[in-house]
């Protein structure tokens, strides 16, 4: 799936970052990623935009500029889903056993964002779009290239999604070794819900994940440990790529994959 005008209800549609150094942050990512990057007026709190050729890809956020400096978040990569009604959705959240972690609220032109925990912690953002659409490019070099969530209770989790935000769920594994369900599957596949019950440290939240997908994956992690990011784990090969995750100079973590992350 290359150049996108919106993704569907549902779908992963946009993804920021927050962050402790926005300065550092926006040098990282343009020299590993290619990106350019472009902050708003005081009006959007100095929100960054990141593109690719020209094509929105990402955001950011220093977290100065957040209520409370953020208050006490790490930095990291959210994942926001398209709504149609951000109000609706945000209630039937609460409604199977979510929690309301921000209440929707309008960007000036540009859509309306809220955020929700599902029921195992891990945090998504809402987005219904008005002038902004969320990114334009997905699953090509240099782009958000998957979304996945890490949870240890693979059930309750796929049922919220399913439920809340008109998620059409495939099983492509289903044992205690390798429980792993998509929105979507095949081509159409556009985020996984992974059983990390096995493997997720004590202290660890549920949360979701971003891969970047990039031509070449030994290359980028020689490149992103140039700029300062550090290796966490990988690259380990795959059917379906070979992974690495990392946290970025400012401890943001993220991952990094040569090929379709979509379990067969």
């Amino acid at each position: 799936m290359p150049h996108v005008d919106g993704m569907p209800p549902g779908h992963p549609c946009w993804i920021d970052l927050s962050s402790s150094d926005s300065d550092a942050s926006r040098l990282f990512y343009e020299s590993l990623l290619g990106w350019t990057s472009e902050a708003g007026g005081p009006e959007y709190g100095g929100y960054i935009t990141f593109a690719l050729d020209g094509i929105p890809v990402a955001g950011g956020m220093d977290k100065a500029n957040m209520p409370d400096g953020g208050g006490g978040m790490p930095d990291l990569w959210a994942v926001y889903l398209h709504t149609e009604d951000a109000a609706a959705t945000s209630k039937a959240a609460a409604e199977n056993g979510g929690t309301v972690m921000l209440e929707p609220m309008e960007v000036p032109g540009q859509g309306i964002m809220g955020f929700v925990q599902d029921p195992t912690g891990a945090a998504i953002g809402l987005w219904q779009p008005l002038g902004h659409k969320g990114f334009g490019v997905v699953a090509e070099a240099n782009a958000p290239g998957w979304f996945e969530l890490f949870t240890r209770d693979h059930a309750a989790s796929v049922a919220f999604y399913e439920k809340v935000f008109g998620w059409n769920t495939f099983a492509t594994g289903d044992t205690d070794d390798f429980r792993y369900t998509t929105l979507e599957k095949d081509e159409k596949a556009a985020a996984g819900v992974m059983d990390a019950s096995g493997f997720l440290p004590d202290g660890a939240p549920d949360h979701w994940s971003v891969y970047f997908s990039v031509a070449d994956t030994d290359a980028a992690i020689a490149t992103a440990t140039e700029l300062g990011a550090t290796v966490i784990q990988g690259p380990d090969e795959t059917p379906f790529g070979q992974l690495a995750t990392l946290t970025d100079p400012t401890g943001a973590v993220f991952k990094l994959t040569d090929g379709s992350a979509t379990p067969d």
